[in-house]
């Protein structure tokens, strides 16, 4: 369907979902936000998409934030609402059933940075700089970044982020655990879609078995977290995607999985 605010591509089992609002960075109001929970919600159900990349229009962001031109006239009742909006939205993607990949092409701040949070990978080109600058509005973090962050890169780092606002360069970002790669200028595209690809050869159940054991079992006490892990494990044996990729392997043979 078509978007106002993105552009949904699809090629070799990769959905490729662009944010659009070059003019002002690429950055969050509520329109787009609603628009990438209707675009989720599609990709969910499409067979054809397999593996989503997330990133922005343009060279210069990402997503440099939430739009502030809509922000500074919130009451503060409206503005819990966009915050719980925007909750709602990165949960559902953080949550998402098949892997999410944001290709993070230059500013992810404020609202953008916690939108790469909640995908599942960050590839970050050379050029582009990750930060939580809302202390610098006089506020924090709307989008669950603060819960986010320091479950990602530790409580001490996440903190001196928050506290400071300052940003970082995407070897810091790789070097502190943010960034799971780091590609040159011009490349990102090139190399996000290359680990996409990858996943989408594998199957489906198996890539949702993954993402469940890890976000679920980081919430739990760790050897409750290993007993959810060996209950999906089990799970993994009702499947015909355990027997083809089992046979497959004895038979020395790429498997084809079926997604069952």
């Amino acid at each position: 369907m078509p978007y106002e605010n993105l552009l949904v591509e699809m090629a070799e089992g990769v959905a490729t979902v662009t944010i659009q609002r070059p003019k002002v960075l690429n950055a969050l109001n509520r329109a787009l936000l609603l628009e990438l929970e209707q675009a989720f919600a599609a990709l969910e159900k499409d067979p054809g998409a397999r593996v989503i990349v997330l990133t922005g229009a343009g060279e210069k962001a990402f997503v440099a934030g939430a739009d502030i031109a809509e922000m500074e006239k919130l009451s503060p009742v409206e503005a819990r609402d966009f915050a719980l909006l925007g909750q709602r939205v990165f949960a559902a993607i953080e949550a998402f059933p098949k892997p999410v990949i944001a290709a993070v092409n230059g500013y992810a701040l404020g609202g953008g940075c916690e939108l790469a949070l909640c995908c599942d990978l960050r590839l970050a080109a050379e050029s582009a700089r990750f930060g939580q600058p809302e202390i610098n509005l006089g506020i924090l973090p709307g989008f669950a970044g603060s819960q986010r962050l320091p479950r990602l890169i530790g409580k001490g780092r996440a903190k001196e982020m928050l506290f400071t606002g300052e940003m970082i360069d995407a070897r810091e970002a790789w070097r502190i655990g943010l960034a799971n790669h780091v590609v040159v200028d011009g490349g990102l595209r090139e190399e996000t879609l290359r680990l996409a690809k990858k996943m989408a050869g594998k199957g489906l159940v198996a890539l949702r078995l993954c993402k469940e054991a890890v976000n679920h079992g980081m919430e739990m006490e760790s050897s409750r977290a290993a007993a959810f892990e060996a209950d999906l494990f089990g799970l993994a044996f009702s499947t015909r995607d355990q027997k083809e990729g089992m046979r497959a392997f004895l038979e020395k043979r790429p498997a084809r999985f079926g997604d069952r």
